[in-house]
């Protein structure tokens, strides 16, 4: 199985450790990491590219002391070695200006205002993750039991 990495990133540990939570049922297949700055971010994805892995995944925070979330996003979004990688801005003080920079520079492809519904959450990911696998070629097989079927069978159906 390859090693497929989901980064959270939020400078409040309270914030942080509830969004692993919510992940907890995919950590058999996923690494869940969580950093909380932009900073120590960047920092992991070079870790995690350098050992040969992969990140899937992106949640970020908004607003945090430093880089916000916004710029964070932007920086992996422009790195070639993540283009592939999915990415959630999850926060509750970004403004309409931030929300529309984040989507146009960013390429976030889900936004998620504070307090999210947990099951949402976890369903975007399943997501995000399934059209990621299959958008790189990684063997989806053993991810099935996590995988989102709609979007499998959609794929599977297309690709007949």
């Amino acid at each position: 199985m390859k090693n497929i990495n989901i980064i959270c990133v939020d400078d409040q540990s309270e914030v942080l450790d509830s969004v692993i939570r919510d992940l907890r049922s995919l950590e058999d297949f996923f690494r869940i990491e969580g950093t909380e700055s932009s900073e120590d971010c960047l920092s992991l994805i070079d870790e995690i590219d350098s050992r040969g892995e992969q990140v899937g995944l992106v949640i970020s925070d908004h607003v945090m002391p430093g880089t916000s979330g916004v710029e964070l996003l932007k920086t992996i979004f422009n790195d070639s070695r993540f283009s592939n990688t999915k990415k959630i801005l999850l926060t509750g003080q970004a403004n309409h200006a931030d929300t529309i920079k984040a989507i146009n520079e960013a390429g976030i492809h889900s936004y998620f205002e504070k307090p999210w519904n947990a099951e949402e959450l976890l369903n975007t990911v399943k997501s995000l993750l399934t059209q990621y696998i299959l958008k790189t070629g990684i063997d989806h097989t053993e991810y099935m039991p996590v995988l989102d079927q709609a979007v499998l069978l959609e794929y599977l159906r297309k690709n007949a």
